[in-house]
């Protein structure tokens, strides 16, 4: 293989994987991989990150930010730990953050203000934002359209491709997961026709959403690769090209 591929999203610090993390660097490396984004939702995987970091300094950048979901979670005294981390450029990215509607009783304002408040963080100090939509692309567009500086990725996407294209003219970027190679992806499937390749990327999510043929096993970084396969598929491009692109598009985005 003449290039290398990135997963832009692996949460490497979850207790499942962070156990066995040197035989999942070393899967992506055989892999092709050349870069893992370690995306932290909390203050104990960033610490764990930072670990596995200086063990592997040219393959892993990190990403923190606190997920909808987890709203009562958060402390004061988290707020100042992200704050401290973009002062001193332990992180190339403030994410995963955004909004899900997904759960019933889901306090609707409170995730508004905390997406809201690490999207001014961002801003204040020129941070790209990876952005967690579920069940809520209206409300997630309309404050990102208000309130977001700087650039943003929409991970794991699964919506339409008029949203899609809405995203894409806001000046965002999509990155495609395990999903699309699912065989109910049906409308999925024609989301990557409609995103310019210099916006593009792909991500695990894992140990979420195992691509096919994998599905039901653990996903790691070295599943990505299946998903890269599926959109050189879709695009009818020539892989290297496609990969290489994802290369120039990574520098971009979080300004390496």
């Amino acid at each position: 293989m003449n290039y290398s591929l990135i997963d832009t999203h692996a949460h490497l610090t979850f207790d499942r994987l962070y156990q066995r993390v040197d035989e999942i660097v070393e899967h992506a490396l055989d892999a092709g991989f050349n870069k893992i984004v370690c995306i932290c939702t909390n203050i104990e995987e960033f610490d764990r990150a930072l670990i596995i970091q200086k063990k592997y300094p040219k393959l892993l950048d990190i990403a923190l930010g606190f997920h909808p979901s987890d709203l009562f979670d958060i402390s004061e005294t988290d707020h100042e730990r992200l704050e401290q981390a973009c002062k001193q450029h332990e992180i190339v990215a403030i994410g995963e953050i955004g909004l899900d509607y997904h759960y019933e009783g889901t306090d609707v304002e409170m995730q508004k203000e905390l997406f809201i408040r690490q999207m001014k963080l961002a801003n204040t100090y020129d941070y790209p934002i990876l952005i967690h939509m579920r069940d809520a692309t209206k409300d997630t567009l309309e404050l990102i359209e208000e309130h977001c500086k700087t650039k943003f990725l929409m991970h794991c996407f699964s919506g339409s491709k008029e949203t899609a294209k809405v995203v894409v003219t806001m000046g965002g970027y999509i990155s495609f997961a395990g999903p699309l190679t699912f065989k109910n992806a049906r409308g999925l499937l024609e989301v990557p026709a409609v995103v310019p390749m210099d916006k593009m990327f792909i991500e695990t999510d894992c140990p979420f959403l195992t691509p096919h043929p994998f599905r039901g096993k653990e996903n790691e970084p070295m599943y990505a690769s299946y998903t890269f396969a599926k959109l050189v598929e879709l695009l009818g491009v020539d892989a290297k090209q496609l990969a290489d692109q994802m290369q120039e598009n990574y520098k971009r985005f979080f300004k390496l």
